[in-house]
């Protein structure tokens, strides 16, 4: 039985409904978006060399799942989300942010359009908190909001040989599918989601299913890992393979007190054109300006030490910004510290080079 969701108070994370399975396999474990889940299988750089070289199988079981339906859903949603939902053709997604009306990023959302209703995906560590503001929205809208959190999980394949295996098991080519686009499909029988995602433009599937199948998939996905050269992919390798393709964590590296200009998601997560939805005006208006006063940047970190999340970042011994996450990334002889960071826009240009307390941290590129 799956854990309630993450209480600060408490201490208490949502666990994984693997968890037993990766424990008995010799998995250590750890709290990943305030989940309990795999920080290793025991070699995290063979981890990270396997997702490179090969395919990685992930357990992606931090997430909550929201479906709404009635009418109303295309403008409810389409009115207080920062991208075009209202004209998502049937069997594609995108990803949005939640905002509220100062500008600040409230959730991170990817929408899925279905013949009868759409479904979100978000974290279950801001599940209770986003029904809550979501439900505030639904006024006069005819409109159904229902948590399946419960309900379903998440596997993961990527890497070079991800979508052959995909296409091995289940017939699907996800390759000339789009971003984030969706088909019904079945692995050994299992019937599934299958989910195009590209991490890094390689093409990768994720796996959304019923709970309770969760098991039996990750047997069979595991097998095919095994044998074309891959496995299973704990967060630690998992953060530096993400650091290495530039990708921020929601959470991590951009939340609540960011706004999108901020974070560098003003390209990825927004729509200029759909019209009007909340926080949208400060959207707007730092658009106009051009500029915000800090962003978030990629860093290099010297040396063998990783940063810990708030360390800040110095130029001259003046406070310039923090590090938000870093780890280690198994891409070079010796494996580097990549992180990001928030620092000022006078000391963020890229190769800037930047002081924490256990070196340099050298701005890359975004």
């Amino acid at each position: 039985m799956r854990k309630q969701v993450g209480n600060a108070a408490t201490g208490t994370a949502l666990d994984t409904p693997l968890a037993a399975m990766h424990k008995r396999a010799g998995a250590k474990m750890g709290v990943w978006f305030g989940c309990a889940l795999p920080d290793d299988f025991g070699d995290a750089a063979a981890e990270f060399r396997g997702a490179r070289e090969s395919v990685a199988l992930i357990d992606k079981n931090y997430r909550a799942y929201l479906s709404f339906t009635g009418p109303d859903r295309d403008r409810y949603l389409n009115a207080i989300l920062t991208n075009n939902v209202k004209d998502l053709s049937i069997g594609s997604g995108n990803v949005s942010l939640l905002l509220n009306p100062q500008g600040h990023i409230l959730a991170e959302i990817e929408t899925y359009a279905f013949a009868d209703k759409l479904f979100c995906v978000s974290y279950a560590m801001i599940r209770e908190r986003l029904i809550e503001v979501l439900d505030k929205f639904i006024i006069m809208d005819d409109v159904t909001l229902s948590d399946e959190t419960h309900r379903f999980g998440t596997l993961a394949l990527e890497g070079p040989k991800a979508a052959a295996i995909v296409r091995e098991l289940s017939g699907v080519d996800i390759v000339p599918l789009g971003e984030l686009t969706s088909t019904d499909g079945a692995v050994d029988a299992i019937p599934c989601r299958i989910v195009k995602r590209s991490p890094g433009d390689v093409a990768g599937a994720e796996f959304v299913l019923q709970t309770e199948n969760l098991a039996a998939l990750w047997e069979v996905l595991l097998a095919a890992a095994r044998k074309h050269g891959g496995g299973p992919m704990g967060y630690t390798a998992l953060s530096g393979f993400r650091l290495a393709q530039g990708v921020p964590w929601f959470g991590y590296d951009f939340g609540e007190k960011q706004i999108p200009h901020e974070a560098g998601l003003q390209d990825s997560h927004i729509s200029y054109t759909k019209g009007c939805y909340t926080g949208q005006e400060i959207v707007e208006r730092v658009r106009s300006r051009g500029q915000v006063n800090r962003q978030r940047v990629r860093l290099v970190f010297s040396g063998e030490v990783v940063p810990e999340a708030g360390a800040p970042l110095t130029v001259d011994g003046k406070e310039v910004g923090f590090v938000t996450r870093a780890a280690k990334a198994w891409d070079a002889v010796p494996p580097r510290v990549l992180g990001m960071g928030y620092v000022r826009r006078e000391a963020g240009a890229p190769k800037s080079v930047l002081q924490w307390g256990g070196g340099t941290a050298i701005v890359g590129t975004s």
